[in-house]
């Protein structure tokens, strides 16, 4: 049984300012050790629960944030950008019985702790066939289409209720509690590690890969907070204007979809000026 952790930061215990996730911060030195205990109390989690392999990918940021020099030693970590499937690379090879989501967070434009949905800011709504879509549902949506259940969900308490819209089965494990966007009510690490632990080794028997969904086309749109922004987007074969701050594109699978996805979002990220957006 191989289980593959995307690792996101935002929703890690104690996080909860933008420093604490903005690399080549004291903050985020900091954070990164909360960041990567969450991460090996998923792994002893597995483990103990008769997991055989366990691949981390790093899915924050510059996706080089975990220290691996203090993980369990039993897994084995993917970094680094400038990957095929970004946030859930990996999946695709067809070993992979199920997949965790840690350190995730709410979409953006919703409650939740550094809510956001791929970009920090820019970005104010995503939807797919008109379903409010958080990093969690999108990559769900590209799990699904390899057979890959999502077995655990750990972040704020507003993230694990955005599992049970796309993966109700799944265990999820609360670190904090939403007060705002930059601030939360926090567990200390020793109990959020017990508590991930726990339910890692309990979502074990949910690894169990099904027949890949056939379930589009999708229909994706985004929400921008500038208009100059749908010009950026636009620029990408397939995407239209669909209102003044708004693009929409169709997918015939998620796989794509996600690949338009991070192709629009690029462009967008290099429309922004540094004061005005």
């Amino acid at each position: 049984m191989k289980i593959l952790i995307s690792a996101d930061m935002e929703g890690a215990t104690g996080v909860t300012w933008p420093a604490d996730v903005l690399p080549g911060t004291p903050q985020w030195e900091r954070c990164r050790r909360l960041f990567t205990s969450d991460v090996s109390a998923a792994v002893a989690g597995f483990f103990a629960g008769g997991a055989d392999e366990v691949l981390i990918n790093e899915a924050h940021w510059t996706m080089r944030n975990l220290l691996l020099e203090e993980l369990d030693e039993r897994a084995v970590m993917l970094t680094g950008k400038h990957k095929s499937l970004s946030m859930v690379e990996g999946v695709q090879h067809g070993d992979v019985d199920g997949i965790a989501f840690v350190g995730y967070h709410t979409g953006a434009g919703t409650e939740g702790v550094l809510a956001h949905t791929y970009l920090a800011n820019s970005i104010t709504g995503v939807w797919v066939d008109g379903v409010p879509a958080s990093e969690g549902r999108l990559n769900s949506l590209v799990v699904a289409e390899y057979g890959v259940p999502v077995v655990l969900v750990t972040g704020d308490d507003r993230t694990c209720e955005d599992a049970k819209g796309y993966a109700p089965e799944a265990r999820s494990v609360a670190v904090k509690d939403y007060v705002s966007r930059y601030a939360a009510v926090c567990r200390t690490p020793a109990r959020t590690a017990a508590d991930i632990r726990a339910a890692a080794r309990e979502a074990v028997p949910l690894a169990v890969r099904h027949e890949p969904a056939q379930a589009g086309p999708f229909t994706v749109e985004l929400e921008f907070d500038a208009e100059h922004l749908v010009g950026a987007a636009t620029v990408v074969p397939g995407v239209e204007r669909s209102g003044v701050r708004r693009v929409a594109y169709t997918s015939p699978t998620m796989y794509e979809g996600i690949r338009c996805f991070k192709a629009v979002t690029t462009l967008v990220s290099a429309a922004v000026e540094e004061q005005y957006g």
